[in-house]
């Protein structure tokens, strides 16, 4: 008889496309959960080595990389076994949630869906709403049915403008079928400094711990912190697999070939 091994539940914060807000709501979130005394496991879709750093100061926690391309299976879930002890699983996906490589890699095509799909996460989509209201449900009823297998939580509005503009958009997802979780007032103030390449790295940011107090105090006071910890689910692993859990440790270099680096990025 075999014996499931359980994950603690999970979300993934993914966007349509880069620059919605997807880093800044991560960090949010992980330290508005973490004020709430939960002990939350982030990770981030694909190699990107910058945004980890930033976890970490948010959660108290460290921030690994999971990678469908890159990795095997078997090395994905060892990955998200290093969650074991956290009460809840913070994801944040990378480019849009679809968005992956022509040619197939070690697992797969190396989008965040396939990460969501996975591990069963649910998908908080953040939707940044500016010059769009109803339509914006569009696009997140686009999305919920892409891929009808792939679990959907629910949407965060970004750049509301204001209460009119709040209440026309949720008009929308409610014909549309889609659960808001949050809605953003424009705030120009809390965003994050960029370089060509995304966000500047986390210990060159000046006053950081200040600044994700800042923005986690903006998430509570604006997303339903309580329904996004009902939301979230994850996956059971047969613990049968004495390649997973035993094979794994003792002949690390006999795992099936990883692209981009051998090991997750850990920061």
């Amino acid at each position: 008889m075999t014996k499931d091994i359980n994950l603690p539940p999970g979300l993934l914060i993914s966007a349509p496309n880069s620059g919605s807000g997807k880093t800044t709501i991560m960090l949010g979130l992980l330290r508005a959960l973490r004020n709430r005394n939960f002990s939350v496991q982030p990770f981030k879709s694909g190699p990107d080595y910058i945004d980890p750093a930033f976890h970490l100061a948010a959660a108290s926690r460290p921030s690994y990389n999971l990678d469908t391309w890159a990795m095997p299976d078997v090395l994905m879930q060892k990955i998200a076994f290093s969650a074991k002890g956290a009460d809840i699983i913070l994801t944040e996906g990378s480019m849009g949630l679809f968005d992956g490589v022509a040619q197939k890699g070690a697992s797969g095509y190396g989008s965040t869906a396939e990460i969501a799909r996975f591990f069963n996460w649910p998908i908080i989509l953040v939707l940044d709403i500016r010059g769009q209201a109803q339509s914006a449900a569009a696009t997140a009823l686009g999305f919920a049915s892409f891929e009808r297998k792939l679990p959907f939580a629910g949407v965060i509005l970004n750049h509301v403008s204001s209460e009119r503009h709040e209440r026309l958009t949720s008009v929308g997802m409610e014909q549309a079928g889609i659960e808001v979780l949050g809605a953003l007032p424009r705030r120009g103030d809390l965003k994050f400094p960029e370089r060509h390449l995304g966000l500047i790295q986390a210990i060159e940011h000046q006053n950081l711990n200040k600044a994700i107090d800042e923005y986690a105090c903006f998430i509570t006071q604006n997303v339903n912190l309580d329904r996004i910890v009902e939301l979230a689910q994850t996956k059971n692993f047969d613990n049968s697999s004495s390649f997973i859990f035993t094979t794994l440790q003792a002949n690390i270099s006999h795992l099936p070939m990883i692209r981009l680096f051998p090991l997750p990025i850990r920061i």
